[in-house]
């Protein structure tokens, strides 16, 4: 080898930590961090999609979280994919559901069952073709 062959590998393994390696540790050390200060009461959102409130830490340090009123589960740490932030939680998707089914409202402000049915039908229709 001579010696441009041998800068120029030295430079492609540089760009490469620049690019891809020392981001990625950047990333891992952040969500170390993230972990490690995952405290009672704060909202955590799974890895497995479950949204749930820290009510605890035992003293394996897995967390004990509610994920409805008067249930409780255990997750490991690492398992906790975030922190859910107050005020996160708002979606434009929910906000669409909530306009369309407040437009099909009776009257009286009660909403069928067979509404909602056909509304989210009419909504899923679009991505199938049936014919």
């Amino acid at each position: 080898m001579n010696g441009g062959t041998l800068i120029l590998l030295a430079a492609m393994f540089a760009l490469l930590w620049v690019l891809l390696i020392r981001p990625q540790r950047r990333k891992q050390m952040e969500q170390q961090q993230l972990l490690a200060s995952i405290e009672p009461g704060d909202e955590v959102l799974t890895v497995g999609g479950i949204y749930g409130i820290v009510t605890e830490i035992d003293e394996d340090d897995d967390l004990i979280v509610e994920i409805a009123e008067g249930i409780r589960v255990r997750v490991a740490r690492r398992a906790a994919a975030g922190v859910v932030k107050p005020g996160e939680e708002t979606d434009e998707d929910e906000e669409d559901d909530v306009a369309a089914l407040e437009a099909s409202e009776d009257e009286d402000g009660v909403v069928d069952s067979v509404e909602i049915v056909k509304t989210e039908a009419s909504e899923g229709a679009e991505a199938l073709d049936r014919r």
